[in-house]
């Protein structure tokens, strides 16, 4: 990563230009603060209370901050920038990001102390910029009379109603119903994942094969390169029909097994073990897994399904959203694609903290330090924490405004 020494951060209106010169510069470090924050305060802080939560779902309050908060918002930078990038259309800047941001950013206050008598500000919040990015998509889709984004787009509608139920069945306490919604979010962004990574794993791996980007020596299987996200579909429409347990284990399997195939992407030689795509593949493994461990628990076996869940959400998702704010910060910012210490050192914790966090689930009686959580939840927030401490001056540096490598 190239060093800016006379780069300042603070208020002024250069500032401003670079931080929402594009989507990714103003979402990804707010998303990367927020998943630093929240999981630290719910757990070790507030243990596993919130302060004006007055319901027996605050469990539900966690769900929703992680999926909707941090990972949307993640989500909500990378599309604005991506969509653009893919379609050869003019990108998203300035007042409409900031829009966009401030949406987000007055459900997460909402939801940062459990609100719950603002439940239905929080819904408004959350639907507008969800509905504003899938609009985006649509409109991008029609002005390039294209179906190449409709998976996208299938994805965060379902996304978009899932986030709409939980804050509705978390209003009236529906515990099942909550449930049911928070497991169509978590499936809903491994989805929009497994389309992502077909998309970024290729550029990524030439890129890293061959720096000087003459040739790509590497070409993916096309008849699996959605076979994830469209398994993972099934799952949704399983759950969103309410089949029975052993038809949505089953389909969850099969979802496990593609995540699991797409790690042979990662078998391109010594570069492969890189954290820079050792990272993406690693990905789908733990996202992979964690579906299967979910999968086999609902057709009967005796593993933990929370464990599973943690396992694909907290681990295949949680590294994919920090592979791809690591990768995306330094080629949208002129960096050669070379994570620097601070960033190797963030996955490490995360890859560690998701180990911590799913041990006392398959070993009940094992006695963590500081109890079953606390430790695990802290190595989460360090490692956004320090990607922030790595990406926020870059990103927001008007000197690497337009210096994409993309």
């Amino acid at each position: 990563m190239s060093v800016l020494p006379d780069m300042r951060i603070w208020p002024s209106t250069d500032l401003a230009t670079a931080m929402s010169a594009e989507g990714l510069r103003l979402m990804f470090p707010l998303a990367a603060l927020h998943a630093a924050v929240w999981p630290f305060l719910w757990v070790v802080v507030w243990s596993f209370d919130l302060p004006f939560a007055t319901t027996s779902l605050p469990g539900q309050w966690h769900a929703q901050e992680m999926l909707v908060g941090s990972f949307g918002g993640a989500l909500l930078g990378f599309l604005t920038s991506a969509l653009p990038e893919w379609t050869d259309t003019q990108r998203l800047s300035g007042r409409p990001l900031f829009l966009a941001a401030g949406l987000w950013g007055g459900a997460r206050v909402l939801g940062l102390l459990a609100v719950e008598n603002g439940w239905l500000f929080g819904l408004l919040f959350d639907q507008a910029w969800i509905l504003f990015l899938l609009i985006y998509a649509l409109n991008l889709s029609w002005i390039k009379k294209s179906t190449d984004l409709l998976g996208f787009i299938l994805f965060l509608s379902a996304f978009a109603a899932a986030a709409a139920l939980l804050r509705i069945a978390m209003a009236f306490e529906a515990y099942d119903l909550s449930e049911s919604a928070i497991r169509i979010l978590g499936l809903s962004l491994l989805g929009l994942l497994g389309l992502a990574l077909a998309r970024i794993t290729v550029p990524v791996t030439n890129l890293i094969l061959d720096p000087t980007e003459k040739t790509s020596p590497y070409r993916p299987h096309p008849g699996r390169v959605h076979l994830s996200a469209g398994l993972t579909m099934l799952v949704i429409l399983a759950e969103a029909t309410t089949l029975s347990d052993a038809v949505r284990g089953y389909l969850m399997l099969a979802a496990g097994a593609a995540f699991l195939d797409r790690v042979a992407e990662g078998f391109v030689g010594r570069e492969g073990l890189s954290f820079e795509l050792g990272g993406l593949w690693l990905s789908s493994a733990l996202a992979g897994t964690g579906l299967l461990v979910c999968g086999l628990a609902l057709i009967g076996l005796p593993l933990p399904w929370l464990g599973g869940l943690h396992l694909a959400l907290m681990g295949g998702l949680g590294l994919g959203v920090l592979q791809v704010l690591s990768i995306a910060g330094l080629l949208h910012t002129g960096q050669p694609l070379r994570f620097v210490p601070t960033t190797r050192l963030s996955i490490l914790l995360l890859v560690l903290s998701v180990l911590l966090r799913i041990l006392p689930e398959f070993a009940p009686t094992l006695a963590l330090p500081l109890g079953p959580h606390a430790l695990a939840s802290t190595l989460f927030s360090l490692s956004f924490l320090l990607w922030a401490t790595a990406y926020i001056p870059l990103l927001w540096s008007p000197q690497t405004v337009n210096q994409e490598r993309c």
